[in-house]
């Protein structure tokens, strides 16, 4: 676990969960329309096996979604205080979704996540790091470094919701070195291509049930 009293822009985040919150509560009100993670990232089809893990992704791996931002305008106004940010988006598990075990493929970046939307129930909702059970709560960071293994349960009978930002670690020459061109190899990558590609096309989706709302 990371101490998100470390990171100077951390707090200022977290003062403003609830616009956060907000912003993420009006997307969810179309969550047939968020693509499940699985859809647009091929690299997570091994760990996802069903829908019930959506993503609504603002940036990421370096690469804006700006229909996106146009929908949360304030939530990318403060994640983009993040130095070294690489990924932001707002994460939904569904009620009985289950993320198995697995750990990222580079030490270049840790794993951060604000509770925004937490299940009553919060101690059948898990994210398991190593061997030690941690569980979000509303306003607060849960941090860690993403080569640990880590695998989630949404045991309840409600969503969960939080903001997941994937942000670069600070490193020494020569690892913030291979770390660098690591990442820019992903970003221009062909699963990263294939996932904007699927990205723009739930755009459409996202576009129709907004229209239908104001029917």
């Amino acid at each position: 676990m990371l101490d998100p009293a470390l990171f100077d822009w951390a707090p200022e985040i977290s003062r403003h969960w609830s616009d956060i919150r907000e912003e993420a509560l009006a997307i969810y009100r179309d969550v047939e329309a968020i693509p499940p993670l699985r859809r647009i990232s091929p690299d997570h089809r091994r760990i996802a096996s069903d829908d019930r893990w959506r993503s609504f992704f603002l940036l990421g791996y370096g690469h804006e979604v700006p229909a996106n931002i146009a929908r949360a305008r304030r939530t990318y106004e403060l994640v983009k205080r993040i130095p070294k940010l690489n990924s932001a988006f707002f994460s939904i598990l569904a009620p009985g979704a289950h993320i198995v075990r697995h750990r990222g493929v580079t030490k270049g970046f840790f794993t951060a996540h604000l509770g925004l939307v937490v299940p009553e129930d919060s101690e059948n909702c898990t994210i398991q790091v190593n061997d030690q059970d941690l569980h979000w709560k509303a306003g607060e960071w849960t941090m860690f470094d993403d080569t640990c293994e880590h695998e989630v349960w949404n045991n309840t009978d409600q969503p969960r919701i939080i903001l997941l930002c994937q942000v670069g670690r600070p490193l020494r020459w020569p690892a913030s070195w291979v770390a660098t061109a690591f990442m820019l190899y992903i970003k221009h990558s062909p699963f990263v291509r294939e996932a904007r590609h699927e990205l723009r096309s739930w755009d459409d989706a996202f576009r129709v049930a907004e229209d239908n709302e104001r029917v």
